[in-house]
């Protein structure tokens, strides 16, 4: 497949923030050699280091869940910052380990451009009532590409997930689901959700491959917190055209490869 000006398409690759620490130098030696071969976008996740941040962020009142049973962080202007704060450190050393490899990057936030979101919950649970809230957090409504003008082999980028809704405000959104909207948008051969879970287990077993139709049975079933948020947002990124998604904790390469990993396919 090829990507906009004759260049290979994408891969967009997700790290997740509680698995960047464990990603020793042979798995950036490996990211930067697929990155020579094919444009790359990263999204990144925060919340470990939101959490050393700030010990408040690891308390029980930090999470709130709507009507629904939906779980977010409660996201308050405040909370952007500090989101802004840790990305920024993030992003210093994501790209200067990429820099030292070869490959340029630049560092986006979400929010200047690239994804649009819509009205969010405003009924939350807390102290097991029901209140009304203000938590800037909003559903990914769009993806506009044109921020990620260079993509090309040779050169990344790393996107902050945060979000601008239609009152121009700036709200949080979950990393997965905006990596699966990006890949869409630009016509990622691949989405690969780096985590610290080797595979998707069902019923204890370590799953190499799976359908679309079977991993959103499995989410809808068996699957709890961060893997059933994964598993969503692989069947969002399948259903806007993205060919395969994998979930895992190795090097790109070997995960691509089928080495090890879980393989989500449309069919």
């Amino acid at each position: 497949m090829t990507g906009s000006g004759g260049n290979p398409a994408p891969t967009v690759v997700k790290l997740g923030g509680s698995c960047l620490d464990d990603l020793d130098g042979t798995w950036w030696d490996d990211l930067a050699a697929h990155g020579r071969q094919r444009p790359l976008v990263l999204v990144h996740g925060w919340s470990k280091p939101l959490k050393r941040l700030n010990p408040r962020y690891t308390e029980p009142s930090a999470i709130l869940r709507d009507r629904y049973g939906n779980q977010s962080r409660w996201t308050t202007p405040e909370v952007i910052a500090d989101i802004k704060t840790v990305s920024a450190a993030m992003a210093e050393d994501v790209l200067g380990r990429l820099d030292s490899r070869g490959i340029t990057a630049e560092w986006l936030l979400g929010s200047d451009g690239l994804v649009q979101a819509g009205e969010g919950e405003r009924w939350w649970w807390q102290n097991k009532q029901l209140v009304e809230l203000e938590n800037l957090v909003g559903p990914i409504t769009g993806v506009d590409p044109a921020p990620l003008k260079n993509l090309q082999p040779g050169h990344a980028y790393l996107v902050t997930p945060l979000a601008r809704n239609a009152a121009g405000q700036e709200v949080n959104n979950d990393a997965d689901r905006a990596a699966a909207a990006i890949a869409a948008a630009v016509g990622a051969t691949d989405l690969v959700l780096v985590t610290d879970v080797a595979h998707l287990l069902i019923d204890g077993q370590p799953v190499p491959r799976i359908s679309a139709q079977d991993a959103a049975a499995f989410r809808d079933q068996g699957a709890t917190g961060g893997m059933r948020k994964k598993l969503r947002a692989a069947g969002e990124a399948l259903d806007g055209g993205v060919p395969r998604v994998v979930i895992g904790s190795a090097s790109v390469t070997d995960l691509l490869d089928g080495r090890t990993g879980t393989l989500i396919t449309p069919a």
